[in-house]
């Protein structure tokens, strides 16, 4: 297990570090030169220039790298463009936001989806079957934004709106703070249960068709032993592995979610910093999203080999 823990971990090294070199490139071949953005269009070129000299833009390339790589490596992700404050600052005051948030919805989506899955499963063309079908179709035909528009419509009165930051709001289990995030959580979650529940039924109907299943049962094992302990606990890795992938990707794509309920989050920052020109942002941001991706799916291919031991060989 501690072999199979460390490969992952170089191979998550390896992914981070190809993302930062991709995000480099990517500041280095931007259409709008970095200098232009802080000076402004009215800037002289003397001011164009100092401020590239300030930068160490006007080094070599491997030299701009290494220093890039170096400041990576303590944390620094750099000053914004615009305020001149720290990205770190930036991101940790809007992080815990998007995380509750993130952390919310993937509660009741995993839980609803896996529940609903589970019943179609065991109960095939039956009416639970069907219900949960009826409701995977409206889950995917309808835009997270539509729902959110919709849920604000009819109980933003009830549960309270206006812009939201998790340490504004104090502790989140503070009622205000858990009443105002109710509709998000739903909103972002109600495309992503009727993403789970097909996943989970589609799974739990292959693994309730093998024989070790039918073996179960015939050995007269309690059905609720046999769906649990045989079939669920296989079914449930390729639905850990969508999790892990999902869980990594929301925290970066929260921005509608965010800008219709006024939720302070990483969202709403990076859409602004795009809006600005604000790069350092944005590709703070960006590696962000990266980490939460390559650590999820690291987690991910540890529970996989805890569900099962077989991959752990691999």
């Amino acid at each position: 297990m501690a072999r199979f823990v460390l490969r992952r971990l170089l191979y998550a090294v390896v992914v981070l570090w190809m993302a930062a070199t991709l995000v480099f490139v990517f500041l280095h071949v931007s259409p709008v030169p970095v200098e232009r953005v802080i000076g402004g269009p009215r800037a002289t070129a003397d001011t164009l220039g100092q401020i590239r000299r300030n930068l160490g833009l006007d080094r070599p390339v491997l030299v701009q790298y290494w220093r890039f790589a170096g400041r990576l490596a303590r944390g620094d992700l750099g000053d914004s463009y615009i305020n001149g404050v720290p990205v770190t600052s930036l991101i940790g005051q809007r992080l815990p936001t998007t995380l509750c948030l993130v952390a919310g919805a993937a509660v009741l989506w995993f839980a609803g989806g896996v529940l609903l899955g589970v019943l179609g499963a065991t109960r095939p063309r039956g009416l639970g079957d069907r219900a949960a079908t009826v409701f995977v179709l409206v889950g995917l035909s309808t835009p997270p934004f539509v729902m959110a528009l919709a849920l604000l419509h009819v109980f933003s009165a009830g549960l309270g709106g206006g812009a939201v930051h998790l340490f504004e709001a104090g502790p989140p289990l503070q009622e205000h703070f858990l009443r105002r995030m109710v509709l998000p959580w739903i909103a972002l979650a109600f495309l992503m249960i009727a993403t789970y529940t097909r996943l989970t039924r589609g799974a739990m109907l292959d693994v309730l068709g093998e024989d070790y299943v039918r073996t179960a049962r015939a050995k007269g094992l309690p059905e609720r032993r046999v769906i649990g302990r045989h079939g669920l606990r296989t079914a449930l890795a390729p639905v850990v592995t969508q999790l892990g992938i999902d869980l990594g990707a929301l925290v970066g794509s929260t921005i509608v979610t965010e800008k219709v309920f006024g939720l302070q989050g990483v969202g709403q920052l990076v859409y602004q910093s795009i809006a600005l020109g604000d790069t350092p942002v944005v590709i703070g941001v960006t590696l962000l999203v990266t980490s939460f991706v390559v650590v999820a799916n690291l987690l991910v291919d540890i529970g996989y080999s805890v569900l099962d031991p077989r991959v752990r060989h691999r």
